[in-house]
């Protein structure tokens, strides 16, 4: 388990308060976001290193995957909070509350500030002084229970597509990072970058470390990410279904649509994005090769080639 309260942390925070002393700097939500961003994909490579994962063989290209209705019919909190309230750790009538804010975002397609507060807290009070093995134990008991059976099928053969030509594959979500990872493991992924809850001590302090990861957040970390680990992000791919993973969608060469809300739907159209709906059986039957993993395929054979070419 990654601890939160190490030196980066007041390093971050050093750099929140000098940015918004700045009146010209960027708004608290955007620092929020940012620090969300980088506190994601630091976790997330400390558990990569720590889970042992396999070094890929193409070094400079990755895939992104948001969680919720892309690579999980649904929202991968609600399942998880089904759970919990199976276990009496939630009420019913929280659970409904949790349901009804989801029922929203997905009819608008847009998050609601006083839904994601409500949620924030209500979250961060479960969780404020329980240890976070205990957070990881539900995890995989929900996965298996609620979650595993809800995996499309057809993203996760995308994403599998990726794994086979050597590239790395990474969950991006504002899911909390314990229970991202456990998706991302069970699935056999590289990691996941998840929302972080500040922890000490192997106990939840019942704060984020920036905020939830959403939006601008997700792009912050993905960003972060390829700087730690030398990706080119023009042979990198992404797949969402959100129209708020806009910002995440447009730092790679390849954005895919995947179970598109109408937004995003319109916005992949104009921009020529490639579109897929498993949705239906229309489209799910037939999976292609997305452009950046055929060239990709392509960039690393060549540099495999020129490689031995070098050593010879």
């Amino acid at each position: 388990m990654v601890e939160t309260d190490r030196p980066d942390e007041d390093k971050r925070e050093k750099r929140r308060k000098r940015r918004l002393r700045n009146p010209l700097g960027p708004s608290d939500a955007e620092v929020r976001a940012s620090v969300a961003g980088e506190a994601s994909a630091d976790a997330a490579i400390a558990l990569q290193t720590e889970g042992g994962a396999s070094v890929p063989l193409d070094l400079t290209a990755a895939a992104f995957f948001d969680v919720d209705n892309t690579m999980v019919q649904g929202a991968s909190i609600i399942h998880f909070a089904r759970g919990l309230a199976a276990r009496k750790y939630f009420t019913s009538g929280d659970l409904a509350q949790f349901a009804w804010q989801q029922v929203k975002f997905r009819v608008s397609g847009k998050e609601n500030s006083e839904d994601v507060a409500s949620g924030r807290e209500k979250a961060l009070s479960f969780i404020k002084g329980r240890p976070t093995s205990e957070l990881r134990m539900l995890g995989e008991e929900i996965y298996d229970e609620l979650i595993a059976d809800k995996i499309w099928p057809g993203t996760a053969a995308l994403a599998q597509m990726h794994l086979d030509a050597g590239q790395q594959v990474w969950l991006v979500t504002a899911t909390p990072l314990e229970l991202a990872q456990i998706i991302a493991e069970r699935l056999g992924l590289t990691g996941a970058l998840g929302t972080v809850a500040e922890s000490k001590d192997g106990v939840f302090t019942g704060r984020l470390v920036g905020d939830i990861l959403h939006g601008l957040g997700k792009a912050h970390a993905v960003r972060t990410l390829a700087v730690r680990e030398g990706l080119n992000l023009k042979r990198c791919t992404a797949y969402s279904d959100s129209h708020n993973d806009v910002p995440m969608l447009s730092l790679v060469g390849t954005a895919v649509a995947v179970n598109p809300d109408a937004d995003l739907r319109e916005l992949a159209k104009n921009r020529g994005w490639e579109i897929r709906d498993f949705r239906t059986g229309r489209k799910a039957a037939k999976i292609g090769v997305p452009t950046a993993l055929a060239l990709g395929a392509v960039g690393g054979g060549l540099a495999a080639v020129i490689g031995r070419r070098r050593a010879g």
